[in-house]
């Protein structure tokens, strides 16, 4: 069970601070957490600039609501986490809390039926990241090659899976990894690993690092392979790594996508939700200003994606502005 009050401190975070002020209010406190991800990926730096923007904006009624960012596992972990209702809220992709609240997939015949939707965030890209002198060029490269997917049971993992069915091949052409996005770019950077699929906010931190420091390439996802994992994984749309997202990669990349989703659970109360909905939606600009997928949340969006109910708390941001599914 993750620390609930483990604070995520960041020099972004400590940027935030200085863009919004900091309040000092004697009232009682609701901690409110948010399962983010690894320290290499979008969920971790942009779960502690949330955090400390609720912190600072949020209102109750006779409470000061104190949000802390923790570090996760992404989607699959931190879904189950809202299941158990061991954490406020979560970031998950927008497939992996369909299929949990479906039961099907990864969790197959054990929905999780208490989990809501506050509200979409910004669509994430699928990288698949190599060293340029690696010869991998295209999916069908990575026969006999090493591959980090993540851990066994992520949605990262399957994901791989579903790209290694739907190009006629199977998992044991590969010899996978299980490292996270900062581990497997060191590995890569050693020699001890031929590629890292990596589905988070672009650009991701750990695959700029990489880039700072050695010639990288992108492979492209798309094409007949592609459109065939789309049959059966609508919530992947086709996107464009733009060129200059990183070192050496100067031209388009055409990848997929999918939405992230900040989530929620049927046991917190309808204010505080109603409250950081609020807090997220209409701040997006500050949010901007230290982080680029800030610039990607958007009120008009917020529902892009979402098949899970929505929190009624968020239900009421949502109808006193306008936007509907």
């Amino acid at each position: 069970m993750l620390s609930r009050r483990s604070l995520l401190v960041s020099g972004a975070a400590a940027s935030l601070a200085g863009l919004m002020g900091t309040t000092a209010i004697a009232q009682s406190r609701t901690f409110f957490g948010i399962a983010t991800g690894g320290t290499g990926g979008t969920y971790y730096p942009l779960g502690g600039m949330l955090a400390q923007l609720i912190s600072n904006t949020a209102e109750l009624p006779d409470q000061r609501l104190s949000a802390t960012a923790e570090t996760g596992n992404a989607s699959v972990a931190n879904t189950k986490l809202l299941g158990r209702h061991e954490i406020e809220s979560a970031f998950a992709a927008a497939d992996i809390l369909d299929a949990a609240y479906r039961g099907v997939g990864q969790f197959e015949g054990e929905p999780i039926s208490n989990v809501r939707a506050i509200g979409a965030l910004y669509p994430e890209t699928v990288q698949l990241v190599v060293r340029a002198d690696s010869g991998i060029e295209k999916f069908e490269d990575l026969k006999g090659k090493s591959v980090s997917s993540g851990a066994p049971g992520s949605g990262q993992w399957q994901l791989l899976g579903d790209l290694i069915e739907a190009h006629g091949m199977s998992r044991e052409d590969l010899s996978e990894d299980f490292s996270s996005f900062s581990q497997s770019v060191e590995k890569i950077k050693d020699g001890n690993l031929d590629a890292s699929l990596i589905t988070a906010g672009a650009p991701t931190s750990s695959v700029t690092e990489l880039a700072n420091g050695h010639e990288i390439r992108i492979v492209p996802l798309s094409g007949p392979a592609i459109a065939k994992l789309q049959e059966t994984q609508p919530y992947y749309v086709n996107a464009i790594l733009p060129a200059g997202s990183y070192n050496g990669v100067d031209h388009d990349v055409e990848t997929l996508a999918v939405r992230a989703i900040w989530a929620t659970h049927d046991g917190v109360s309808d204010d505080v939700i109603y409250a950081v909905t609020k807090a997220l939606y209409e701040n997006t600009e500050t949010l901007g200003q230290v982080h680029p997928k800030g610039k990607e949340i958007s009120a008009q969006t917020a529902l892009q994606s979402v098949s899970i109910p929505v929190h009624p708390g968020a239900a009421k941001y949502y109808a006193e502005i306008g936007v509907s599914q």
